[in-house]
């Protein structure tokens, strides 16, 4: 089983968005020596501490730093952009880095009201999306004599889409359109049983692919000791928690009690949307890694997580990729 790496280029308190963005490209590159199939960067504006708006351009950057890995957007919210934009920017991207780069696709703006606003965007471009989705494949697809405008580059390219989701639409989307499906199960996991089984039953196949491929994403903390990975989730925790009540800003420092920061009321809503994780020492974030794959029966993880220091961040996906290399060792057994 592939394991990918989700990275949305986070700026902790104290850090500035350059410091984020040479941490995502060293990342990137320790990822890649440890096996890592994929490096994905996310779309999301008007946020502080997340440097990956302009995501095609540290695609780039990240693909520039790297040789074998694939390097992708997971993903591009397409509403916010014309599909042949995106067609002529991830061609340019394929042309460059040849086999490496995938396209992952969502509906959400990646920002609010302002946002959608500042962009241009209107909600009813959300209700077209599975139309712009098969239009950005036509423009991605061969050469067709009568069709008026092509993307070049990206014509011929054939850049592998993904649909995205957090709900039964991206899976009903991704199944009739027989594209790999990755659901957001990092942050919205309420929907996560009944959308894998709505896609694999509904899934028709296509020239992209010919049986369902589900990536099943999962946030990770780990450290030596189960305490010290507690503790470095408390950055995501807090940061998630002040997203949700209106006040984005830099990823915050670790504290050594959640309680003090985040009110007890508002704990089981956290607990509920970041419940899909893996933390504690290297035996443990196996053992659950194992449980959610063993449960879930993803064709594919792709590991990601938050985490304030950045030597603690490598360490902690260094830990993930040798548990997914035991766990598959085991299964080829």
């Amino acid at each position: 089983m592939h394991y990918s790496l989700l990275d949305l280029a986070p700026v902790p308190e104290g850090a500035t968005t350059a410091d984020a963005l040479r941490n995502t490209g060293e990342l990137a590159q320790h990822a890649e020596r440890l096996g890592y199939h994929r490096y994905w960067l996310a779309e999301h504006h008007n946020m502080p501490g997340i440097a990956s708006a302009a995501t095609a351009v540290l695609i780039g950057h990240v693909a520039g730093l790297t040789s074998t890995m694939r390097v992708g957007a997971g993903g591009i919210m397409l509403p916010n952009h014309a599909p042949l934009a995106v067609a002529e920017a991830f061609g340019t991207l394929a042309t460059l880095y040849p086999g490496r780069i995938d396209l992952g696709l969502g509906r959400a703006p990646g920002g609010d009201h302002a946002v959608m606003q500042a962009l241009g965007v209107h909600h009813e471009r959300a209700e077209n999306f599975p139309n712009e989705v098969a239009e950005l494949g036509a423009l991605l697809g061969p050469h067709i004599e009568d069709r008026a405008v092509r993307a070049h580059p990206g014509e011929g390219t054939q850049v592998p889409l993904w649909i995205l989701g957090s709900s039964l639409y991206g899976a009903q989307v991704a199944a009739a359109l027989g594209l790999p499906y990755a659901f957001a199960s990092h942050f919205a996991p309420g929907a996560l049983e009944q959308a894998f089984e709505v896609y694999r039953r509904y899934f028709r196949p296509s020239a992209t692919l010919e049986k369902p491929h589900a990536m099943l994403a999962v946030n990770l903390f780990a450290a030596e000791t189960e305490a010290d990975a507690r503790r470095l989730r408390t950055s995501m925790q807090q940061a998630f928690y002040r997203l949700r009540t209106g006040a984005p800003g830099k990823l915050p420092a670790p504290v050594d009690d959640l309680s003090s920061v985040v009110p007890a009321g508002a704990m089981p809503a956290l607990n509920e949307a970041l419940r899909v994780t893996a933390v504690g020492d290297p035996a443990q974030v196996e053992a659950q890694l194992r449980g959610l794959i063993d449960t879930h029966r993803p064709d594919e993880v792709i590991l990601t997580g938050n985490i304030h220091d950045h030597a603690a961040r490598m360490r902690a996906f260094e830990i993930g990729a040798e548990a997914m290399t035991r766990i598959n060792r085991a299964e080829a057994a």
